[in-house]
């Protein structure tokens, strides 16, 4: 059998090709829709360059926000529909009331229909067959492991959550102590003898490696890595991996070398990004408060109906070098909530009123927040301000835990939007690592990327 393994489609040339594929395909369907039935609303022309550049950026702006390129979602055919249809609806309308930047009505309002309907159809079809033919399992990546069983289980389950399309096929067991096999049927155990064989018949496209180098790796098995990395083969560190598939940093797995794989972001120390970032916040922070004063009539109103006390209250919270300050929020719970001490809210809490129930679901009840942000105790982006009493605690049980202080707490951050909401420990981890994966990577473009989930997060009503 041929060593050549299958081919298949890395994490990222996946999602350019969604973007590429979606782009083009919009373009071009549109000019002969317009040449067919003769419409002169759209035409790619010279002179009229910019129809064409703010199209492109409203579909992309919009398929971000309405998750067109998560992967987890590209693939299920009930979410792409939905998805589509919301992308192309805003794509239209906001196309057809950009002044200057595109093209007039026409007279025919009829184009504008057609307009629409081209758009959808085509990212429907498109995305049908994206699902049947680029998703299915001949273009899965085909991965073997090298580490001990314990590792193997948890990297198999976090890297396939996280990527579907990333296919642990099995294991070399590096921990001699460990003879136990795994239940998971699906999840082969090979011995080292094997790996040239394994790679040919199983089509391995990549060899990760979790087990530490003096502990783990037998000299045999060190040699044929070596081999196989002289002929060209891909092989990489877990850590690499799982940071950039799951977009979070494993700070389980580090332990004493922690700070040897986390070097801060530039950005941190960017005086220009840190002054551009602070005037930021303070222009979004007054436009909040002004949004936030409109709203406080009607809230007022539900708070009376739904919550029956007061409307605001403030608590205290662990920000930048741990310093505390007093959080404001409106009142979501009822006013015995904590009697019996600090707890965690819960999904579904029973604590939380009906009313406190819809705040929470469209954020709304962090609306006083952007006082905070305002004085400066937090800001627009950054991992979310924790209690003094579950800081102490966390920081006992998780490794590094303080270290998500290191910059101020914000309104929202990758955490927020990537991860569950935190009820328990394994979800505090969780958390930690994408507090973590921001810290490490902070930069504009995540910042946006943070920006238009945590839109995607109010629009599908997902806060807790």
């Amino acid at each position: 059998m041929s060593q050549k393994p299958l081919l298949h489609f890395e994490i990222s040339e996946r999602k350019l090709l969604l973007r590429l594929f979606d782009i083009f395909g919009v373009l071009l369907v549109l000019t002969l829709v317009g040449v067919v039935f003769k419409f002169d609303y759209f035409r790619i022309t010279a002179d009229n360059w910019t129809w064409t550049l703010v199209l492109v950026l409203y579909l992309i702006l919009f398929g971000n926000v309405f998750e067109l390129y998560d992967l987890q979602k590209a693939d299920r055919f009930d979410s792409v529909i939905k998805n589509v249809l919301l992308t192309t609806s805003l794509t239209v309308l906001f196309y057809i009331l950009t002044p200057f930047l595109t093209p007039t009505l026409p007279e025919n309002r009829l184009q504008i229909l057609f307009f629409f309907i081209s758009m959808a159809t085509y990212l429907i079809v498109w995305r049908s067959l994206y699902i049947s033919l680029i998703s299915s399992p001949r273009f899965y990546k085909r991965v073997l492991v090298v580490g001990d069983s314990f590792d193997i289980k948890l990297i198999a389950e976090s890297l396939q959550k996280a990527d579907p399309n990333y296919h642990v096929v099995g294991y070399i067991n590096t921990d001699q102590k460990l003879k136990t096999e795994l239940p998971r049927e699906d999840l082969l155990r090979f011995e080292v003898v094997e790996l040239q064989d394994v790679i040919s018949e199983h089509h391995i496209n990549e060899i990760v490696v979790a087990s530490a180098y003096k502990r783990g790796l037998m000299l045999p098995l060190y040699n044929q890595l070596s081999l196989l990395l002289k002929k060209g083969f891909p092989i990489r560190d877990y850590t690499q991996v799982y940071e950039e598939i799951t977009r979070r940093i494993p700070v389980q797995n580090v332990d004493k070398d922690f700070y040897k794989y986390f070097p801060f972001s530039r950005s941190n120390q960017n005086k220009f990004y840190m002054l551009a970032f602070r005037v930021i916040d303070i222009i979004v922070s007054i436009v909040g408060i002004m949004v936030g004063v409109i709203f406080i009539p009607f809230i007022l109103i539900g708070n009376l109906l739904g919550n029956r006390g007061k409307l605001f209250y403030s608590q205290k919270r662990v920000g930048k070098h741990g310093k505390v300050f007093k959080i404001l929020k409106l009142r979501t719970m009822a006013g015995d909530a904590e009697v019996s001490g600090p707890q965690f809210t819960q999904k579904g809490d029973y604590r939380v009123t009906s009313f406190g129930r819809i705040l929470r679901r469209a954020r709304v009840d962090e609306i006083p927040q952007f006082y905070n942000v305002l004085v400066g105790d937090m800001s627009l982006i950054g991992p979310r301000p924790e209690r003094p009493h579950f800081v102490k605690e966390l920081s006992e049980m998780i490794p590094f835990y303080d270290t998500r202080h290191v910059i101020k707490p914000g309104l929202t951050g990758w955490a927020q939007v990537m991860a569950n909401y935190g009820d328990c420990y394994e979800d505090s981890l969780e958390k930690l690592q994408y507090d973590l994966y921001y810290i490490k990577h902070r930069s504009i473009f995540l910042d946006l990327s943070i920006i238009l989930k945590t839109m995607s997060t109010v629009i599908f009503f997902r806060g807790q």
